[in-house]
C-alpha cells in the first residue's frame, strides 16, 4: 500500500487510541533497515512508522554528501516506492530534531512538502519532530507554536518533546542532566495543550523516566502513572481532551511497563537500541563464522561467497525484521492492520 496520506494517518492514530495500542516508530539508516522494517510490519501483519534522525539522515546520505535534508527526502522517496510493494500502511517520521538542526534539517524538508503540494504530490513526511527540551518550556512551546502553525498548514503533525530524556543518541548526551527533568509535571502537559492543540495535531513525547541506550530490565526507573496524571490533567483543564502521546527511550522496558502506557494514551513508541543490535548481530555472527572466507588471510583470496555483502546484509535484514515482530506483539498492533483505508 502507499505510504498513508494525512487523513488515513489520522485515521490510523485514532483507532490505535481507542483500542490501547501503538505503532512502532523504527529509526532507520539505510535501505537495508528499511527494507527490515517493511518485512517486519508485513510479517506481523501490522501497520507502523519508518523514522529517521539527523545523524541517521546524513549517515543515508553517504560520506560525499554528508546532508541531512538530502538524507531523509532520499529515505522517504525510497519508502514511498517501495511500501507500494507491502499490504500494511506505512508512515513516515523524523525523530529527534534540536534547536540547532532546524535549519538544516526539519525546516528543508517542511520546504519540501509545501512544494510537493503545489505540485498536487503528497506530502514527503507524515510527521516531524522538534526537541526543545534544552529550552525553557515557555521557549519550547513558542517554538513549538510556531513550527506547528506551519505544519498544519500542510496537514503535517508535529511532535515535540518536554522534558529530558536520559542517555545519550545521536551525539546528544543528557546523562549530566538532573534526575527532576526526567519526569514531567502534570502542569507542563497543560501548558503544552493549551499552547498546542488550538493550532494542529501534535504528539507528546512526555518523560516519565525514559532513558536512551541499551539498559538491562529493571535498571531504567519509569513511572508510566505521570502519564495518567497528566492525561487527567489535561481533560479537567480543557474540556475532557487529551493527548497523543509518544513513548521514547523504552530499551529495558519490562513488557508490564509497556502495556501500562498503552493505556494513558501513548500510540508510538520509538524503538532504535534494539533493532540496531538485531541488525549488527547477524552480521557479526556471519564474520566469527566466515572469518578465514570473509578475509584474505595469509596470502590467500577468501572466499567471494562469504565476503560479498549480499547473504550477510540478508542476514542481517531479517534478523533486524524478526525484532520488528516482537515490537508489535509487544505494542499489541500485531494483527491489527487497517488495510487499505
Amino acid at each position: 500500500m502507499p505510504v498513508v496520506s494525512p487523513a488515513q494517518y489520522t485515521k490510523m492514530l485514532e483507532v490505535a487510541k481507542q483500542a490501547h495500542y501503538a505503532f512502532p516508530a523504527f529509526n532507520v539508516t539505510s535501505t537495508e533497515s528499511a527494507n527490515a522494517v517493511l518485512l517486519g510490519l508485513k510479517t506481523a501483519k501490522a501497520d507502523g512508522i519508518v523514522q529517521i534522525s539527523t545523524g541517521g539522515a546524513e549517515f543515508l546520505s553517504g560520506l560525499g554528501v554528508k546532508s541531512m535534508a538530502q538524507g531523509a527526502i532520499a529515505l522517504a522517496d525510497y519508502v514511498r516506492f517501495m511500501a507500494d510493494h507491502y499490504d500494511v500502511n506505512i508512515a513516515l517520521h523524523t525523530d529527534h530534531c534540536h534547536p540547532k538542526h532546524l535549519e538544516s534539517f526539519v525546516l528543508p524538508l517542511i520546504q519540501e512538502t509545501e512544494r510537493r503540494r503545489a505540485a498536487g504530490q503528497p506530502n514527503l513526511y507524515n510527521a516531524h519532530m522538534f526537541d526543545g527540551s534544552e529550552l525553557a518550556l515557555s521557549d519550547n512551546i513558542a517554538k513549538s507554536a510556531e513550527l506547528l502553525k506551519r505544519c498544519a498548514a500542510s496537514e503535517i503533525i508535529l511532535e515535540v518533546e518536554i522534558g529530558v530524556v536520559g542517555g545519550e543518541e545521536d551525539g546528544h548526551d543528557t546523562s549530566h542532566v538532573g534526575k527532576e527533568k526526567l519526569y514531567t509535571t502534570p502542569e507542563d502537559m497543560v501548558a503544552v495543550h493549551k499552547g498546542l492543540a488550538p493550532i494542529g495535531r501534535y504528539m507528546l513525547a512526555a518523560t516519565f523516566g525514559n532513558v536512551h541506550g541499551v539498559y538491562k530490565p529493571g535498571n531504567v526507573v519509569l513511572k508510566p502513572s505521570i502519564l495518567r496524571d497528566g492525561q487527567s490533567a489535561i481533560a479537567a483543564a480543557c474540556g475532557g481532551e487529551s493527548s497523543l502521546l509518544v513513548f521514547h527511550g523504552g530499551s529495558g522496558s519490562s513488557l508490564r511497563e509497556i502495556h501500562e502506557t498503552l493505556d494513558y494514551g501513548v500510540i508510538k513508541m520509538n524503538i532504535d537500541t534494539d533493532t540496531q543490535y538485531a541488525f549488527t548481530r547477524a552480521i557479526a555472527d556471519h564474520m566469527f563464522k566466515n572469518y578465514d572466507g570473509v578475509l584474505k588471510v595469509d596470502g590467500e583470496v577468501g572466499n567471494k561467497k562469504a565476503f560479498d555483502p549480499r547473504p550477510y546484509m540478508k542476514k542481517a535484514e531479517q534478523s533486524m525484521a524478526d525484532r520488528v515482530v516482537r515490537a508489535c506483539e509487544d505494542l499489541r498492533c500485531a494483527g491489527k492492520s487497517l488495510g487499505r483505508i
